[in-house]
């Protein structure tokens, strides 16, 4: 299979943040991959902007070497990487102050055919700042968009605010927030099983669906984060962003068109849907030391912290589609394996003709955020060889770079996509702001709930699956957790 890159046009991408962390490691590796499939047209200029003093030949040093390093396939293409660095400038700016404006504002190209792009590669803190410097001293027009990266707020109140902020200066279809969890193939891919197939969106519903499991869970601590994740957790810092557009993208309704306002407007409905949960149907933990790596209180340098690394809720999507159908949502830190899946479990058939012994089955829908993307559905078949009618279940596996061929061994990156998304003007992956404040609405009492009430997270040991009342979460509706080594 030949995979069709179809390039945008060309344009000046403007990375605020420029010699930054996630610069490096994300975004500049992802604008050279593009660079190397065909799609960065020849005339496009990216710009790194930061308060670093150096010229456009440190820059591209600086950056040869994240390339090297975060280039993937394509880092050992030394006449690839030279190529793209012919592409890049650099600009030393003061974003809250006046130095470096002027030069940004001479290097830019005053041409309607260009797309100009602002990202946002800094603190949130700065996001106004930079809306403000852009607006006000003539770099934008009704076409230019910008990037900011979550989180969009701590909470309703400051969500709402920075959203006032930003808007004083663009467009909501100007702004585009990115959460590089919906630029994941499978997660897209996830849209195109549903919509695209007869065979799956007439069972997509209480009917037929007995449960939902999502799940992102990881190795690695907080570590470096310490500071930032323990003024946040694992409810800010994953459940209200990533596992609820993952759940929105499962529960929608099929919008009427796969453009950015229809999408966003079904997945607004499926928050604003989503039913208070009790004290009870939440657990929040914390990693301990395993004698080997450090507990959350070590790599957060706060002793007496009573911040989750874990977290694992039941909750309902109360309309027709998915009445009384439990969505069980599991995230934490230091876990005993790495995994992103959403589990769509179909109910048992309504009577077994072959009788008590052929045992329980039911078809799963396995959808693989990483590692391996791809997706699994489980069939039950007859068991091979004599002996009478012996049930068991098998996978048909999808992985992409099987299925696909060569093209999809390297599976493109999520932030390669929403880049050239943001190029292309296509808002349809990125989160609207009155979705983000819903989301924040539902969340910010869970949040509260446990802070008035003192709770502390249950300590689980490092390199397991979380603390134990998890499992009992799920295990006490006679279901049990997936994906997750005990």
């Amino acid at each position: 299979m030949v995979s069709r890159v179809i390039p945008v046009e060309p344009f000046d991408l403007i990375i605020f943040g420029g010699t930054g962390d996630l610069a490096r490691r994300k975004i500049l590796p992802a604008l050279f991959r593009r660079y190397c499939s065909g799609q960065m047209p020849e005339s496009s200029r990216v710009i790194g902007a930061a308060r670093s003093e150096m010229d456009d030949a440190a820059y591209r040093d600086f950056i040869r070497e994240a390339l090297v390093e975060f280039g993937k396939s394509q880092a050992d293409n030394a006449e690839a990487i030279e190529g793209f660095l012919a592409h890049l400038h650099y600009v030393p700016v003061d974003a809250k102050g006046e130095g470096g404006w002027s030069a940004l504002k001479d290097l830019l190209r005053d041409d309607e055919n260009v797309v100009r792009a602002y990202y946002f590669s800094v603190g949130p803190s700065l996001f106004a700042d930079l809306a403000g410097q852009v607006r006000n001293r003539g770099l934008s027009n009704r076409d230019t968009r910008i990037v900011v990266e979550k989180p969009f707020g701590h909470d309703l109140e400051s969500a709402r605010a920075l959203n006032e902020e930003l808007a004083q200066y663009f467009h909501e279809d100007q702004i585009y927030r990115i959460d590089h969890y919906l630029g994941k193939e499978t997660v897209q891919n996830l849209m195109a099983v549903r919509f695209g197939n007869m065979l799956f969106e007439p069972l997509w519903n209480a009917q037929y669906v007995d449960h939902i499991q999502i799940t992102v869970a990881e190795t690695v601590g907080v570590g470096g984060r310490g500071s930032y994740y323990d003024k946040s957790g694992a409810m800010r810092d994953m459940v209200q962003n990533h596992l609820m557009q993952l759940l929105c993208l499962i529960a929608m309704e099929p919008p009427a068109r796969f453009e950015a306002d229809a999408v966003r407007d079904e997945k607004l409905k499926v928050i604003r849907a989503l039913d208070p949960v009790d004290p009870d149907q939440i657990v929040r933990g914390q990693y301990t030391s395993d004698g080997e790596m450090p507990s959350y209180r070590e790599d957060a340098e706060n002793p007496t912290s009573k911040t989750e690394s874990f977290i694992a809720l039941k909750c309902y999507v109360s309309n027709w589609r998915w009445a009384n159908t439990p969505f069980y949502l599991r995230t934490g830190k230091r876990l005993s394996s790495r995994a992103s899946e959403i589990a769509v479990v179909f109910k048992e058939t309504p009577h077994s003709i072959f009788g008590i012994d052929s045992g329980r089955h039911r078809n799963v829908l396995s959808i693989r955020l990483q590692p391996n993307e791809g997706m699994t559905l489980g069939v039950t078949i007859k068991e091979p060889g004599p002996g009478g009618m012996r049930l068991v279940d098998v996978p048909l596996d999808m992985s992409f770079a099987e299925a696909l061929g060569p093209e999809a061994e390297e599976v493109t990156d999520a932030y390669e996509r929403l880049i050239m998304d943001v190029i292309r003007g296509n808002q349809t992956l990125f989160m609207r702001g009155d979705e983000v404040e819903a989301a924040w609405s539902w969340t910010d009492p869970l949040i509260e709930g446990w802070e008035r009430r003192g709770d502390s997270p249950k300590p689980y040991d490092a390199g397991s699956a979380g603390p134990d009342d998890a499992a009992f979460l799920i295990n006490r509706d006679g279901r049990r957790w997936r994906g997750i080594k005990s």
